[in-house]
């Protein structure tokens, strides 16, 4: 699956932007659209990606129109946007470093 495969499936497969645009926020993010995605090294750069996106539609009114179809008033579906934002960054900070985890694995086989 390649990293903007991901993104979409993270998102719902809901289209607030284009390919293009999607790529542009994962460049933001240090990710490549096209790579394969390994969820190790790229969970916590992809988040921050959907979480970009997720604020950006919650700030713009037209799009806000289009998400407000699933709700019944726009109000609501910036409170669920605002919402789903904040489980985004607790998941985030659930992630630990990947640098972290190959420091401790190292110190596993030197200490003795």
């Amino acid at each position: 699956m390649t990293v903007l495969e991901r993104l979409k499936l993270e998102l719902n497969n809901k289209e607030y932007f284009t390919n293009a645009e999607y790529k542009v926020y994962l460049e933001e993010n240090n990710l490549v659209d096209t790579d394969v995605y390994i969820k190790i090294s790229m969970q916590r750069d992809l988040l921050y990606t959907v979480t970009d996106i997720l604020e950006s539609v919650a700030n713009d009114v037209d799009l806000m129109r289009k998400v407000e179809t699933e709700f019944s008033t726009t109000s609501e579906a910036i409170r669920f946007l605002n919402d789903r934002i904040d489980r985004i960054r607790n998941r985030i900070l659930n992630i630990p470093e990947t640098e972290e985890l190959s420091t401790n694995v190292s110190l596993l086989f030197t200490r003795g």
